[in-house]
């Protein structure tokens, strides 16, 4: 697929979708995989479902290195691309392999060693945070096939190949939402049967995508080179990736301290949101890939055109997973839990999730932009501003003055638009657009 340059608004619509269509499906898989295994473990008790919501919290560590691996490589590898060089593309998916690779070793590590007082400093309740800690060793296993899969899902994209990544992580995923609930009930496993069927999907995952690299016949050596200038070009995106953890963590930390139906209703919304989020950013996947693209070729209009599109794109899918969030009220919890205590806190939940996501609609589309144009830097500062500002304060103000989780989802809806506000005033500049192989 060749650069995009200046074109009609259908056909510019219709290679968006191209790209975010099969975007959507491989964003979606991991979350929605991650509800099937919070409804399956939800139906054990209370107890499970803290320990899942404590132990998925930590997890989200692991796929926040994935994210930071995806999009840095997006990034690298579409002005490559763009500018006609889809081997040195390639290359930049060698070197994120690597990386991947030495990044999951430490983190299983890590997560052996520390898995008990993590949990314990995470849940209040003592029984939540020992079932956490056993899910967690086990779940971890599979952080290194998790971080395999985004670095090949990052050189992909930058080369405008969606389809492929596509069927790796849906069939691997299709696989475990089907063994889950059979580990957890017939085999008798309970909350670890959950961590085991994470494993397989994950390291099933980051196989295929190792498979698809060496069918590249690129070098496979590690060029040290090269993967410190990843580094340091993703150090901004490490940043702000630590700002958004900081903010899930602080948000599961204090919604344990109301309870355990309150952590339990926490976990609900906050999968739903991610999984959402998710879904959202198959446009900015779209946005990373083109826009990288065009700035490589050089072409600041189709880069500016693109931006313009998937803008409007975002505001209008953000409405629509409103909607359906709305309408389905009553029933999705449900789906969850049958615990009436943890229903009456996913009430208090539901009017901010519904609410936030038209504003995250536009949030996650502008984000692709920036991504793909390479300004992680003002990403990374208007991100920390968002969280020090304004959702760590108010979260912590809710747990000071007992709030509950509305207090709590206060938080992550100032935090949603406060980077708006910076997001639109970056949109209308002109700073952003840099031309070039590199930025």
């Amino acid at each position: 697929m060749s650069p995009p340059a200046a074109v009609d608004q259908g056909t510019l619509t219709r290679r968006i979708a191209a790209l975010a269509l099969p975007a959507l499906v491989v964003l979606a898989a991991e979350p929605l995989y991650v509800l099937v295994d919070t409804a399956v473990v939800g139906h054990l008790g209370r107890i499970p479902l803290a320990a899942v919501a404590v132990g998925g919290t930590v997890m989200s560590v692991a796929v926040w290195f994935g994210t930071l691996m995806a999009y840095g490589t997006t990034g690298r590898a579409a002005r490559r691309f763009g500018a006609g060089d889809r081997t040195a593309a390639v290359a930049e998916g060698v070197q994120a392999t690597w990386l991947a690779l030495a990044t999951g070793a430490l983190l299983v590590l890590l997560a052996q060693l520390f898995a008990t007082p993590v949990t314990r400093a995470l849940a209040a309740d003592p029984a939540a945070a020992e079932a956490a800690a056993q899910w967690l060793r086990v779940a971890a296993l599979g952080i290194p096939g998790l971080l395999l899969a985004a670095a090949g899902n990052g050189w992909m994209r930058g080369v405008q190949d969606t389809r492929r990544p596509l069927y790796y992580v849906l069939g691997a995923n299709v696989l475990s939402a089907v063994l889950c609930p059979l580990l957890v009930y017939p085999a008798g496993w309970g909350l670890i049967g959950s961590a085991v069927a994470n494993v397989v999907a994950q390291s099933l995952t980051g196989g295929l995508f190792l498979w698809a690299l060496i069918r590249e016949r690129a070098p496979l050596r590690p060029s040290p080179a090269v993967i410190v200038r990843q580094l340091v070009l993703g150090r901004d995106l490490l940043i702000r990736g630590a700002a958004f953890q900081a903010c899930w963590l602080s948000a599961t930390a204090v919604a344990a301290r109301f309870g355990v139906a309150a952590v339990g209703a926490h976990q609900i919304g906050l999968q739903l949101w991610f999984f959402c989020a998710l879904a959202l950013d198959a446009v900015a996947i779209a946005a990373q890939s083109l826009v990288g693209a065009a700035l490589g070729a050089g072409d600041e209009t189709a880069a500016r055109e693109v931006a313009r599109r998937v803008t409007a794109v975002g505001a209008v899918a953000g409405v629509g997973f409103a909607l359906l969030a709305a309408a389905g009220a009553g029933v999705v919890p449900g789906w969850f839990t049958s615990d009436r205590a943890v229903h009456e806190q996913a009430a208090i939940v539901w009017p901010w999730f519904v609410g936030m996501l038209p504003f995250a609609g536009v949030v996650y589309a502008l984000d692709g932009v920036l991504i793909g144009a390479g300004d992680v830097g003002y990403l990374r500062t208007m991100t920390l501003a968002a969280a020090l500002l304004g959702f760590l304060p108010a979260i912590w103000l809710a747990y000071a003055l007992d709030r509950g989780l509305a207090g709590v989802w206060f938080g992550l809806a100032l935090f949603t638009l406060i980077r708006l506000v910076f997001l639109l005033v970056r949109w209308r500049g002109a700073r952003w657009a840099v031309l070039g192989a590199t930025r």
